[in-house]
């Protein structure tokens, strides 16, 4: 099979719909500049520019016929079609493969901080408070479509699970498991199609980087008011030094192979492994369609242990000297790990259908509202319990991470600790094994939900809240089963004095 004409759509179309998405973050990056109002804010220019594609795309849905004469949005016209898929389709794609290449990335980054002991509970306890977040953005999401379909609204009383998908893991997962939850003959529940069920998943997660970006507003602003902390703004330098962006004894910046090639060629092998074995693992099992999707769903998942186990092979081989020079280099990881997640953002939100999910937005709101409003009171409770010598800049990383992506809340994490001098932002990388480890359970109810029936959304539901409850538990620990030796102290601290 030839490609064609070399100007042909077939050929240019790709390349055409990369290059919308690429102008879409330069405008919104412009208008962000020009705008006070916005220049202020802590919206990033991938939310913007997705936001501009999606009204645009809109606008043209509505000029070539709306939904009564089958309108077309701005990328399933002629000019962004392949031989195969439309260009909304390859938006979902691009927003599914983003999501795994850009965790690869954050996960490779290198660190030789030594962690004390208090350091590792810090880093475990960021992992339960990840995993707590989901389960109560679960919990709590389930319990609005539960309540709606009670009071009549014409909905499945499962789809409050996609929240903690959207908020909390990104526009691909929550357009992932949208696209599973679909009516059929043998479930006679979900969402009428995969159009609307991936949009309404889109929806959510738009509504999750919004979220992270009033809430983090909010926020600083009521603690600069205190006095508490003090805010960088965009208008700061980034002054990095050579060794952060060559590295000691790390190999060329250009030599036979470019450094950035290296990077982008370890990233792409790592995914590309992770699908060999999610196919592996597919057939060994013979498992069906759902829980296949539910494996490659996580495809982030199996690359983020992949790249940690590479980076632990290759530092175990320089130990005993088989490698002599560093492959992997932090500063293009983060380059290529922000470039990957401001992608994803963009296409997660222009590839939304706004007719589909018409007759869920008042659900799709509420659950944007519960879902921001429950997470940023129980991050800033967690973050002052537990982060107390640096809780304003644990609470931003964490809020931006539980309602958009890691690299949101490394964006809100970078207004008040800009040179990351706070342990904040080593907790948001090294979280993810303790997460993984508590929430490998979790990843089979977003499965089971839906294939076990009606019965399985409450049980679902009430799955959520036991684990929740279990995590407090296990967060607290140190408050809830304190000794009675340290609870008389903090009744009585002039005993300490006197000693």
């Amino acid at each position: 099979m030839t490609a064609g004409n070399f100007w042909d759509y077939d050929v240019w179309s790709i390349i055409l719909l990369l290059g919308t998405i690429g102008v879409s973050i330069l405008l919104a990056g412009m208008i962000k500049h020009w705008i006070k109002p916005l220049r202020k804010s802590l919206i990033p220019s991938s939310v913007l520019g997705g936001l501009l594609l999606l009204i645009i795309s809109f606008v043209v849905f509505e000029a070539t016929g709306g939904i009564k004469n089958g309108g077309k949005y701005l990328f399933e016209l002629d000019c962004f079609n392949g031989p195969n898929l439309t260009g909304m389709t390859i938006m979902e794609i691009i927003t599914y493969h983003c999501l795994g290449l850009g965790f690869i990335a954050m996960a490779l980054r290198q660190n030789d901080k030594k962690f004390s002991g208090q350091r590792a509970r810090e880093v475990f306890d960021s992992g339960v408070t990840t995993v707590s977040g989901y389960l109560m953005q679960g919990f709590l999401g389930l319990s609005v479509t539960i309540i709606a379909v009670w009071l009549g609204y014409g909905i499945w009383n499962g789809s409050g699970i996609i929240l903690p998908f959207g908020y909390g893991q990104g526009s691909g997962q929550a357009m992932t498991y949208g696209s599973l939850y679909v009516f059929s003959e043998t479930t006679p529940w979900g969402f009428l199609s995969k159009d609307s069920g991936r949009s309404f998943g889109l929806a959510i997660a738009a509504l999750g980087f919004l979220s992270a970006c009033i809430g983090g507003v909010i926020f600083m602003d009521v603690m600069v008011k205190k006095g508490k902390i003090k805010v960088n703004g965009d208008d700061i330098k980034e002054n990095y030094t050579l060794e952060q962006i060559v590295g000691m004894n790390e190999i060329p910046m250009s030599g036979s192979v470019d450094k950035l090639t290296v990077q982008i060629g370890i990233v792409m092998a790592i995914y590309a492994v992770s699908y060999f074995l999610m196919e592996i693992i597919c057939t060994l099992f013979g498992l069906n369609e759902a829980l296949r999707a539910t494996i490659y769903g996580f495809n982030f998942l199996l690359g983020t242990f992949l790249a940690m186990a590479l980076k632990g092979i290759i530092g175990g081989m320089r130990k005993k000297r088989l490698f002599k020079r560093k492959f992997i280099n932090t500063f293009l990881m983060n380059r290529i790990g922000g470039f990957f997640f401001d992608f994803m953002i963009v296409a997660g939100i222009a590839a939304i259908r706004i007719d589909v999910i018409v007759n869920y937005w008042l659900i799709i709101v509420i659950l944007g509202f519960v879902g921001a409003v429950s997470t940023y009171f129980y991050v800033w409770h967690v973050s002052k319990k537990l982060f107390g010598q640096y809780s304003a800049e644990q609470f931003l990383a964490f809020y931006g991470m539980l309602t958009g992506t890691a690299s949101t809340g490394i964006i809100l994490l970078r207004e008040i600790d800009h040179e990351f001098k706070t342990p904040a932002a080593d907790n948001l990388v090294y979280q993810n094994l303790p997460a993984i480890v508590l929430g490998f359970p979790m990843m089979f109810l977003g499965t089971y939900i839906f294939t076990g029936g009606q019965t399985a959304v409450y049980v679902t539901w009430g799955i959520c809240f036991t684990l929740f409850l279990a995590m407090q538990l296990i967060l607290f620990r140190k408050y809830i089963f304190r000794s009675k030796k340290s609870k008389a102290l903090e009744q009585n601290p002039q005993d300490t004095n006197n000693n």
